[in-house]
């Protein structure tokens, strides 16, 4: 099996050495927590640097994001795609939010193991959050729609471009990782949807039906 270390430098050779050594702690945490907290099934953590930290980062093979932007991801889990993004992103803010409290315990002990200041995690359904931020992030959380309406809800209205979506200049949006025929979720949206096809950014046969969303909002 390739190691975390080739595997992250072979698609991002450009993270620095305290990126690289928080992304190579992130398996130890996890295992570690997920003996007192099942937050990760175990086959899945077989495959954790693939089927986690890989997949979160798919949005920065994407996305560029200006310092200081704000992101929250809804349903955040343990933590996923979030902390692996505000370790790729250390000058931009990441708000992550779940219902479940076991699991933002995790959040907040991994956020804190790993020294990221730019990490705030909140015990808290999307809806009952307050602040306004430039991005919401999340994976395979809900139906589009409903994610669209916490989305509208939580993104400020400021016209400042703050991110590069694949060429294209963006203030403020919805971004989705998901998987599968998503046609009708899609199609009750009332914004255009940007895909992007994530077996494009990486050659392992787990990405071959995963999906980047972009809704611009």
């Amino acid at each position: 099996m390739m190691s975390s270390t080739t595997l992250l430098n072979q698609y991002f050779p450009s993270l620095t050495e305290k990126q690289m050594q928080q992304m190579n702690a992130l398996l130890p945490l996890y295992s570690e927590w997920n003996e007192k907290i099942n937050v990760i099934s175990r086959k899945d953590m077989e495959q954790f640097y693939i089927h986690h930290v890989l997949h979160s980062l798919a949005i920065a093979k994407v996305c560029q994001f200006d310092a200081g932007t704000k992101i929250i991801d809804i349903g955040t889990g343990g933590g996923f795609p979030g902390i692996p993004l505000a370790i790729f992103f250390p000058e931009v803010q990441f708000t992550l939010v779940d219902a479940i409290g076991k699991k933002i315990k995790v959040v907040q002990a991994i956020s804190e193991e790993l020294l990221l200041t730019n990490v705030t995690a909140y015990h808290s359904r999307a809806e009952d959050i307050k602040g306004k931020f430039d991005f919401t992030v999340s994976r395979a959380v809900t139906q589009l729609e409903t994610l669209y309406y916490y989305s509208k809800k939580l993104i400020q209205s400021t016209p400042v471009i703050k991110a590069n979506f694949n060429g294209i200049e963006l203030s403020r949006g919805m971004i989705c990782l998901k998987g599968g025929d998503l046609t009708e979720e899609i199609a009750v949206l009332p914004s255009p949807v940007m895909e992007y096809d994530i077996k494009n950014c990486y050659r392992e046969e787990f990405f071959e039906t995963k999906k980047i969303l972009l809704v611009n909002l």
